[in-house]
């Protein structure tokens, strides 16, 4: 958790220092106890992420109120799903007392319950191209959430349907554009041949469509309410970085991170990256003065795109950046996505005691930020800076105080430890591994140590159609060539499938030692096989051929990104949960050691359920009862990225915890927080070190691009990095080193008399905590939703 994601109700800001015109949003404000707003366009911030959702209800209620028939443009995706819960809630429920309660409490009392049927919409955004009927496009949310969802007249809704677009000859744009590929320069060369000739035709008209579009927007007299999420780039609807401030509506390209996220709507980065967008332009989002204009961003993950929007002049590298123009844009930010603005900053430092985490935070930044070693910085260096002149006592052993701090960290992350039990945990496949796999490895190789490993959702999502199409052919091609032979056994088909899947995991590794590409292909088929005939109940080779030509029919006819029929989501998940045997298989684990829970709030969908104590929790509690850990690891992410599944994880594990410390003295057991690609620790914040050498770099890598297969083509990678999550591990690492390394000079690595600390070559951060510590760190359960069931 970054400790700059802070609640603000200890600041005493005073209430009146930012006067809204809106009545909830100054209730707000005063309520949080926000800071003085000293950025480009004010903001708001909330402790949590349904909270944020209830914000921007209540802001959007009020807006309709004073404009029953006014423009609206509204999100899709994940980020709108309090937003869209509480304005149904609110509406379905506006006389009840605990709503009026609440409404009296945002200063919306004496307000009458608004209309939304007169409203007119405009949709922000769509993939081009992509069939309306498809359930991932844009024009489907947008018509069951907030058409239907929101009771809005349809006659009133501008909206994107690809299929309706015309283009050349009449022709529909599977005809035009059979790949799903449109090459845009096209509108700047002659076309070869008459294929694309069609197309270069189809462009233009699809840019007349959008300026038409366009037309009917501002005819509309502009947007008067848009709200809208922020990308990883910085980008609003799919302006991406780099875009005109003066844009409108136009068919576009994006850019990587972009098509990095979008991966997982259209079913793999293969996919988005060709994929073009059509979007309204920043102009159109502006072009209304009078429009209130909202972005809402949760988590720490957005940090660094929030203070870059909001601190920095307006530019093209900042898309929301342009909303500064409008007097009524506001920011509506959760406490982690908050964490990166100077505000948060200086809070951080002023608000509570002083502590060696702070020293150490505000020196290592000093370093960062002046690129100097730290035997190098002077009183003069320490004195003129923001954060250091705060430190008690400040002085020439300041800077050797930080030093020591970070020698203690490291020396602990290099003890010996003996007698343990460690149960591992991870929200998905290979969070583990890319956490904190070099220190389970060493550990393990004390035989005093055992080690257990828990992935806690199923991990279908990250698996193909076109990767399980390849396999089920290979499977098939192997079982025709008669190099199934465990089928011909007597009993196969009514139990022996349920045998030796420990042998799967040795035949494969063997393969890998050997060489033999085409035997680890079987050595997948093998448990494809096994899975294949319990979850299908299958009795003969035949019925498993005519099950897998079935799976692969319907694959084949599935359009990319489709939510897969449950037994096919199980068929996937099956996958990875081999694949993760295989990796702990790499370092001598039985697969006993490595269990798959499941958990049933993962789901696929848009918005996933809320943990539940009975299907959710229970499985983790048994698991904590049977193993009788001494050390517990876990993704450590709260607030991620508002509703994502390292969070509700997390969650699971606090309300397991508790209820397991209620029967047993969990005193002496240890918590382990990691991060991996997703987020980093700052060095103040954990309080652990592990050195990584080249070796246990290649050996986690090895590991990684040999057993997951499914992950090693990154179909669904990071943001942060083109390519494998092994090898944006290995970078973290090796710029987490950089980082000590400023601050203890690297002959303090490559002069040491112990072999660990030369051969290191990288880093890796963790959080210990007590049992008490981790729950006074992760929010409850029932807090997370504020006590309302929808």
């Amino acid at each position: 958790m970054n400790t700059f994601a802070i609640s603000y109700d200890t600041m005493n800001f005073k209430s009146n220092i930012m006067q809204f015109k809106s009545k909830v949003e100054t209730a707000f404000y005063k309520i949080s106890g926000s800071p003085e707003v000293n950025t480009k366009i004010p903001y708001i911030v909330v402790d949590n992420f349904p909270l944020m959702g209830l914000l921007t209800a209540l802001r959007f209620l009020e807006w309709v109120s004073e404009n029953p028939r006014g423009v609206i443009s509204l999100p899709t995706g994940k980020t709108p799903e309090y937003f869209i819960k509480w304005t149904t809630h609110l509406l379905e429920n506006w006389d009840e007392k605990k709503i009026k309660e609440l409404r009296g409490k945002y200063g919306m009392a004496d307000l009458k319950k608004p209309s939304l049927k007169n409203l007119h919409f405009v949709q922000i955004d769509e993939f081009y191209p992509i069939s309306s009927k498809q359930h991932n496009s844009f024009y489907n949310y947008v018509k069951k959430y907030y058409i239907e969802g929101f009771g809005l007249d349809p006659k009133n809704a501008l909206l994107i349907n690809s299929d309706e677009i015309p283009l050349a000859g009449g022709k529909h744009f599977s005809e035009i554009f059979p790949d799903s590929r449109v090459d845009l320069s096209l509108r700047y060369r002659e076309p070869k041949g008459r294929t694309e000739k069609e197309q270069q035709e189809s462009i233009f008209l699809i840019d007349d469509w959008c300026t038409d579009y366009e037309k009917k927007i501002r005819e509309k007299g502009g947007i008067g309410f848009f709200l809208g999420g922020i990308g990883p780039d910085g980008h609003i609807a799919f302006n991406v970085r780099g875009s005109d401030h003066h844009s409108t509506t136009r068919l576009t390209e994006t850019n990587f991170e972009t098509q990095a996220v979008a991966a997982g709507d259209l079913g793999g980065i293969e996919i988005s990256r060709n994929r073009l967008v059509i979007t309204i332009g920043l102009d159109t989002i502006t072009h209304n003065p009078d429009a209130v204009a909202l972005i809402f961003a949760a988590g720490e993950a957005k940090a660094t795109v929030v203070k870059k929007a909001l601190e920095n002049e307006p530019s093209v590298l900042y898309p929301a950046s342009v909303l500064n123009k409008l007097d009524q844009a506001r920011f509506y930010l959760t406490t982690g996505a908050a964490a990166s603005l100077q505000s948060s900053v200086d809070a951080y430092y002023k608000i509570g005691e002083w502590t060696q985490e702070k020293t150490d935070r505000a020196v290592i930044d000093l370093c960062s930020r002046l690129n100097k070693y730290g035997h190098h910085l002077t009183m003069s260096d320490l004195k003129e800076d923001r954060y250091c002149n705060m430190i008690p006592g400040l002085d020439e052993n300041t800077v050797s105080d930080v030093f020591k701090s970070v020698v203690g960290k490291y020396e602990k992350g290099t003890a010996v430890e003996k007698n343990e039990i460690y149960y591992h945990t991870g929200p998905h496949h290979d969070d583990i591994m890319l956490g904190i796999n070099p220190h389970i490895h060493r550990l393990s190789r004390e035989d005093s140590n055992t080690s257990y490993f828990s992935v806690h959702t199923s991990g279908f999502t990250a698996v193909t159609n076109d990767f399980v199409i390849k396999a089920l052919e290979d499977t098939k091609r192997f079982l025709d060539k008669g190099q199934m032979q465990m089928t011909n056994y007597p009993d196969f088909f009514e139990n022996g499938y349920k045998f030796k899947r420990d042998k799967d995991v040795n035949h494969y590794l063997l393969k890998v030692a050997s060489g033999e590409d085409c035997e680890l292909r079987r050595g997948l088929a093998h448990r494809i096989v096994r899975d294949m005939v319990g979850l299908y109940k299958l009795k003969s080779v035949d019925q498993l051929r005519d099950q897998i030509n079935n799976i692969i029919h319907i694959l084949k006819k599935s359009y990319d990104g489709e939510v897969n029929q449950p037994d096919i989501q199980k068929l996937k998940g099956m996958i990875r949960e081999f694949e993760e045997e295989l990796v702990w298989g790499y370092f001598g684990f039985e697969t006993s050691h490595v269990s798959h829970l499941r958990l049933g709030f993962y789901t696929g969908e848009v918005f996933t359920e809320q943990p539940k104590l009975e299907r959710d929790v229970e499985p983790v509690l048994e698991e904590l009862r049977k193993f009788k850990p001494t050390v517990v690891s876990l993704a450590f992410d709260p607030e991620g990225s508002g509703p994502d599944t390292h969070y509700k994880v997390l969650q699971v594990i606090a309300e397991a915890l508790r209820l397991w410390n209620e029967e047993e003295d969990l005193s002496e057991l240890r918590v382990w927080g990691y991060r991996n690609v997703w987020y980093r620790f700052h060095p103040a914040e954990a309080n652990i070190i592990v050195p990584v050498s080249l070796n246990a770099m290649g050996v986690m890598d090895g590991a990684f691009t040999n057993s997951y297969l499914s992950q090693v083509d990154a179909s669904f990678p990071s943001y942060q990095h083109d390519g494998k999550f092994s090898d944006l591990t290995k970078r973290i690492w090796v710029e987490q080193l950089r980082q000590i390394h400023l601050l203890v000079g690297k002959n303090t690595f490559y002069q040491s008399e112990n072999p660990r600390t030369r051969s290191a070559n990288g880093l890796l951060y963790f959080k210990e905590m007590s049992v008490d510590e981790f729950l006074t760190n992760a929010r409850e359960l029932e807090k997370s939703m504020e006590g309302i069931v929808f």
